[in-house]
């Protein structure tokens, strides 16, 4: 699916959760709705409210933080929480978007990997009386890049 296509697909999304909610389709939210789609990586919400101001698009954090709430109970974007570290949150597309995460416990660093086979068998694990909508798994350990600068030490 093409950009403009997902693009819609989204605004759509978004338009009939408002709707069933009985919330106001305000120009401020579409306008979080387009920036949260057109990150590439994960974000805090504190960058996003920031790229938000330099482009000139003044709305308050509130509304920002509060988007992002509708956002992720209409399934548009999940919430994660690695180490200590404040939240962090990724659109979610749709297509293809079960990965897991590999966290550096040095530098912080967060690579997003695919696995095919561990989707595979997370997709065909059922569960009584539960339906899975997803899942979320966090692998932490040491960057190639840390265990190259703990050898030199």
């Amino acid at each position: 699916m093409n950009e403009d296509k997902i693009k819609q697909s989204v605004r759509n999304t978004f338009t009939e959760y408002l709707h069933s909610k009985k919330l106001r389709k305000t120009p401020e939210r579409y306008a979080i709705l387009d920036k949260v789609f057109d990150m590439t990586d994960h974000f805090y919400i504190e960058s996003l409210y920031s790229t938000l101001e330099s482009e000139a698009y003044h709305v308050s954090r509130a509304t920002v933080y509060n988007t992002i709430e509708l956002l992720i109970d209409c399934g548009l974007v999940r919430r994660h929480q690695f180490n200590n570290q404040p939240a962090q949150y990724e659109k979610i597309t749709g297509v293809g978007n079960n990965h897991h995460h590999l966290i550096c416990t040095q530098c912080g660093k967060i690579k997003e990997v695919k696995d095919p086979e561990l989707i595979k068998t997370m997709n065909a694990r059922r569960y009584p009386t539960f339906h899975t909508a997803y899942f979320a798994i966090y692998v932490y350990g040491v960057c190639s890049r840390c265990q190259r600068k703990n050898k030199k030490k």
